[in-house]
């Protein structure tokens, strides 16, 4: 006699095209490429000039944060744009779910080194790192949510996991 336990979860691929099709997808899109923008323009025009003006202390660790910044920046963005093409076809969710796609699979930016703020740093690079550093972690907590559980094997759930021990103890000789 067989018993047949319902999925607990979506297929991966329903589950990633759900994520890519829904409006927190949107929101996050639009908020994280209007980041990747602010910062570009911030950098390359008054973080430029602010820049110049600092300490040689300063202006190390302002070149450190920039560089923070801009990778973590760049993880988003790319995230982001993995979505997307999941989105629009030109990609597949099975080929998104590819661990060098994923973000929860990589290490965070470093922190910034203790004392940074009392280097004074232009409050337009602290605010951005910290908005970058907000923003990080909470695609990467949906990298996690979306590909991560997904990727769970649902004999490791712990309940399919007893009943699936259940079965085998009061059903074991039979098919």
């Amino acid at each position: 006699m067989s018993h047949d336990l319902p999925a607990a979860q979506p297929d991966r691929s329903e589950r990633v095209r759900d994520f890519t099709a829904s409006e927190l997808f949107d929101r996050t899109f639009r908020e994280g490429m209007e980041l990747v923008e602010a910062a570009a323009t911030y950098l390359d025009g008054p973080g430029r000039q602010q820049s110049k003006l600092l300490s040689r202390n300063a202006a190390l660790a302002y070149a450190g944060e920039s560089m923070r910044l801009t990778t973590r920046l760049m993880q988003v963005a790319s995230w982001l744009l993995v979505q997307r093409a999941v989105r629009e076809g030109d990609m597949t969710p099975s080929e998104a779910c590819d661990p060098r796609y994923r973000v929860a699979s990589k290490a965070p930016p470093t922190t910034p080194p203790a004392g940074l703020d009392e280097l004074g740093l232009p409050q337009g690079l602290t605010e951005l790192a910290e908005r970058s550093e907000r923003l990080f972690e909470r695609i990467r907590r949906l990298d996690e949510k979306v590909y991560e559980s997904a990727n769970a094997d649902l004999t490791a759930h712990p309940v399919l996991s007893q009943f699936e021990r259940l079965r085998t103890a009061f059903h074991g000789g039979e098919g």
